[in-house]
Formats: structure tokens, C-alpha cells, sequence
């Protein structure tokens, strides 16, 4: 049995699955933000209670809001800054009495879509995650790619390409830059671009009953995005990119931004599929018991 746990930053979730995909259990609890004792034992807690409830004993794999460093074997890069610095792979190992896999949240997403999700059976999968930031992953022949740094698939970091004058400088990010992709294509970014603190799906409800300025923003929101995801297919050539977060479900993005992104990608035709999450919400967990590998 694969046990899998996704450490974030309001809560902590974890699920035991089968060699299958069938999920047998799942339980969370709130981070103990601010906590790092608190945090371990939170996770502790949980892995022995799945383990209870399947009468069992299993692999764990934990996603983080964050990497390992190569260099340290200490977090870094982590929004749940308590967690930064620490050796939390080890501690958890040794708490646990056996050996942890972490990875970035975002690299488990793609790993549970491209094992049994979206992209299930692709051998480049690009897994982005539009919600409150925007994060990506990469799985290469149903493995996470890491990268000797630790940060493949740190997409939205870089800056938007091709930016246009009124996009330059662009927003400040909390990286300490200006125009980063995650300013504009993020929740917030779009909601900063519309003029008004709601979420995507309202401005897209806005954006379907004909307001002008809802439908105006949110095509500016599909052509940016179809810019920076044209900037990985011309890099990564991936056959698949997978759309995760709230923002995922703004249906019209699944037609508009392949149709935009042809003309930046340098190929003659663009054969990579851009599809919705199959797992949602569950992918990061999913992925997190994935990281053990198939059977």
C-alpha cells in the first residue's frame, strides 16, 4: 500500500492507495502553522492513522510547498517558511522508522496525472497549477524530473514572454521581481487585472453574460497564458500539459489557448494537448503515494 501526504500551507492531507489507483482511505488535519514540531507531529499522526484504518504498513511520500535542496538536504524555496532550513525528509524518517520520499506539490501533481489521470500513458507531462500562485511540475516516463537545482517546472518565475509595453515592468512579485509569470496568471493576477478582488470562475461567469471589462480581462488572461505555455512547449516539447487549481475550471481556456499559442511555437503544427486535471484537488496526494513508482 502506498500511503501519500500533502503538506500545505492550511492543511495536511493524506490518503492510502492501492497498486490499482483505488483509494482506501483519506484523513486531514490543519497545519500547525508557524509550527515545525507541530507540523511533524501532525504528519506522524496521520501516516499511523491511515495505516490503522488499512491494517497495514506503507510507503509514504510527502509533497511540500517547496524543494530539497541538493546542495543541504534542507528545505528551501518553502511558503510554509517554518519548514525552510530544516531536514525534514530526515526527521520524518526517523520518526516514521523508514525511508520518506518529498517532493515539490507541484511535481506531484503532474506525476498523478501522467500515472492514472489526464495524461496517463504520455511521456512528457507539464502539470501547472493555477490557483492562488502558479506552480508547475514535469514527469518524464512516469517520474518526477527534479533537476540538478531541485526547481524544473519553476515556470512561473520567469517572465512573461514577449511582453508587451503595458506589461513591462510588470507587477512586483514576492521573488523580489517584477513581471513573473505567476503575477499575471495566478488567481490574484487575474483578479488584479479585472479591477476588482473576485475570484476566476465569477470573473468567467461575468466574462460568458457579455460584460465587457470581465470579457476583456479574461482574454488578455488567455493570451498571456498561451504565451507562457508556448515558451515550455518550445523548450520541453511536452505531449501533454495538464491544468490544475481553480483556474483550471474556466472551461473556454481548453479551446482559446491552443488556438493562441500556435503562432509562438516554433513548429509547423502544435500536436501537445492542453487538458483539465482528472484527479482535481486529489492530484497533489495521489501523486505524493505515486512517488514509490508503479508495481
Amino acid at each position: 500500500m502506498r500511503i501519500g501526504v500533502d503538506l500545505g500551507g492550511t492543511k495536511i492531507e493524506a490518503i492510502a492507495i492501492a497498486d490499482d489507483g483505488h483509494e482506501h482511505t483519506r484523513h486531514r488535519v490543519p497545519t500547525p502553522r508557524g509550527d515545525y514540531d507541530g507540523t511533524l507531529a501532525a504528519v506522524v499522526d496521520l501516516v499511523r492513522r491511515i495505516e490503522q484504518a488499512i491494517q497495514g504498513r506503507g510507503t509514504v511520500g510527502v509533497g511540500i510547498p517547496g524543494a530539497v535542496s541538493p546542495a543541504t538536504q534542507l528545505i528551501k524555496n518553502a511558503n510554509s517558511t517554518w519548514l525552510i532550513g530544516r531536514p525534514l525528509a530526515d526527521d520524518l524518517a526517523r520518526l516514521l522508522d523508514r525511508p520518506i520520499k518529498l517532493a515539490n506539490d507541484a511535481n506531484c501533481f503532474a506525476l498523478s496525472e501522467a500515472t492514472d489521470g489526464a495524461a496517463a500513458g504520455a511521456d512528457v507531462v507539464f502539470g501547472v497549477i493555477l490557483g492562488t500562485g502558479t506552480g508547475a511540475g514535469i514527469a518524464i516516463h512516469g517520474q518526477v524530473l527534479t533537476g540538478a537545482n531541485a526547481i524544473a517546472g519553476e515556470w512561473g518565475h520567469n517572465p512573461l514572454p514577449a511582453p508587451r509595453d503595458d506589461e513591462r515592468p510588470g507587477p512586483p512579485c514576492y521573488c523580489g521581481r517584477h513581471g513573473c509569470v505567476e503575477t499575471f496568471l495566478s488567481g490574484p493576477g487575474l483578479a488584479r487585472d479585472y479591477g476588482a478582488v473576485i475570484t476566476a470562475e465569477e470573473i468567467a461567469a461575468r466574462a460568458a453574460s457579455g460584460q465587457p471589462l470581465a470579457l476583456a480581462a479574461l482574454q488578455r488572461y488567455e493570451e498571456r497564458l498561451a504565451r507562457a505555455l508556448a515558451a515550455v512547449v518550445n523548450i520541453l516539447d511536452p505531449d501533454v500539459i495538464v491544468l490544475g487549481g481553480g483556474l483550471s475550471n474556466v472551461d473556454r481556456l481548453y479551446e482559446s489557448v491552443p488556438r493562441l499559442w500556435t503562432p509562438h511555437v516554433f513548429s509547423d503544427r502544435v500536436a501537445t494537448r492542453l487538458v483539465r486535471a482528472k484527479h482535481g484537488d486529489s492530484s497533489g496526494v495521489r501523486g505524493a503515494a505515486w512517488l514509490w513508482g508503479l508495481p
